[in-house]
């Protein structure tokens, strides 16, 4: 039996055929109603309120940052992450080739240059043995900063992306950042609420790091992010710049920064407390669902499901397949099948350095994350496709 066929009825016998399965459909099964209505009801809807509060109280006891802040989206919580750690104009930030666009486009919101790194496939993240080779021919430590001898510039920032909630070796990163001047790093965890790297969360090994609660993720706030970082002040300072940095007066406007509206509405925030109240439970769904396609596939040949690298706990936020050959012809007559029958499938992101915008950005060899981008299927994900048996 072709693959295509094979792959097709690993995915019938997880999930049922009776309507069509989305990659990542939200599930409303607790107070949201209650709590938006809340809002409604006594006009608090906007970015002052209760809620905004409540939800990033929440948010530090589930992941153990000492000090979060919630903002409109993951990408503008990135956005004021690079800001803080320093990042500025034309200075040169690593970010992983295989990535969501928003990784590489926060860079350049501050005029400074993706410099794109590959993946490991153990993790499908940022590769550090490779990385720290890479630097160790191109960049060179002077007063304290690291600078690409090749364009001068100072690279100013790591950002590891912990790809579909699957946790980057992080131990090893974070030495060679150590090694190479001290390079702040800035976790892009949009996609990994409920992840863990050696027991530790997601987004609290660097100086900073994001959270995304778009309406694919774990949970939704419907758009929403939120910065993590255990330097309180520094956390502070987030906040208020993302606050259009405006001065707390009862009456006058005053701001002493160029600042941001970047706050998040206590309205979403309410829809936020709501879904954190339902996460673990979403995150056993979500690995029991990933436990039923790793039975399903064990005796398809020619493919397997990408599964937790060790040390780590997932959340399995979106489930992958992988192909064992580079052929994208393969890859896309599967997706064109799935999809057919009603089973929302689609391929890993197209790396940042075939975009037209960062071609010319610079980068090191990319042969990981260009085999995966061949190999790479994402299948339906969402906790509310796991069924008890």
């Amino acid at each position: 039996m072709p693959i295509d066929n094979e792959i097709l009825n690993a995915l019938r016998a997880v999930l049922s055929t009776e309507e069509d399965k989305f990659l990542h459909e939200p599930v409303f099964a607790g107070n949201e109603w209650a709590y938006v209505k809340e809002c409604i009801d006594t006009g608090w809807v906007s970015s002052v309120g209760k809620f905004v509060d409540r939800f990033e109280e929440m948010l530090k006891d589930f992941t153990g940052a000492k000090k979060v802040v919630a903002v409109v989206n993951g990408t503008a919580a990135l956005h004021m992450a690079l800001l803080l750690a320093g990042v500025k104009h034309d200075d040169e930030v690593i970010v992983p080739a295989l990535t969501f666009v928003a990784t590489a486009n926060a860079v350049s919101y501050l005029g400074a240059v993706p410099h794109f790194a590959d993946s490991e496939e153990k993790t499908l993240g940022m590769d550090p043995s490779k990385l720290a080779d890479h630097l160790a021919e191109i960049a060179d430590v002077k007063d304290g900063c690291c600078y690409n001898t090749k364009t001068g510039r100072r690279i100013a920032a790591v950002v590891p992306m912990h790809v579909f909630g699957h946790p980057v070796d992080m131990d090893p990163l974070l030495k060679m950042c150590e090694r190479f001047g001290r390079i702040p790093v800035v976790e892009d965890s949009a996609e990994s609420l409920g992840s863990y790297y050696k027991g530790k969360h997601t987004g609290t090994f660097g100086k900073m790091g994001v959270l995304s609660f778009n309406g694919n993720k774990t949970i939704t706030t419907g758009g929403g992010g939120a910065i993590l970082t255990d330097d309180e002040e520094l956390g502070k300072l987030a906040k208020h710049l993302a606050t259009t940095a405006k001065v707390t007066h009862k009456w006058e406007y005053f701001h002493d920064h160029v600042g941001y509206n970047y706050r998040l509405p206590n309205i979403n925030a309410a829809l936020g407390c709501a879904q954190l109240e339902q996460l673990p439970e979403f995150l056993r769904k979500k690995r029991a669902l990933a436990e039923k396609y790793v039975r399903a596939f064990e005796d398809v040949k020619g493919v397997r499901l990408f599964i937790e690298p060790d040390s780590c706990t997932s959340n399995y936020w979106l489930n992958a397949l992988l192909l064992d050959t580079e052929d994208l012809t393969l890859r896309d007559e599967v997706l064109e099948k799935t999809n057919e029958a009603g089973f929302m499938t689609r391929p890993a992101w197209t790396l940042m350095h075939r975009l037209p915008m960062f071609e010319h950005c610079p980068r090191m060899d990319l042969s990981v994350a260009e085999s995966l981008e061949k190999r790479l299927i994402n299948i339906p994900s969402g906790a509310g496709l796991y069924v008890e048996t």
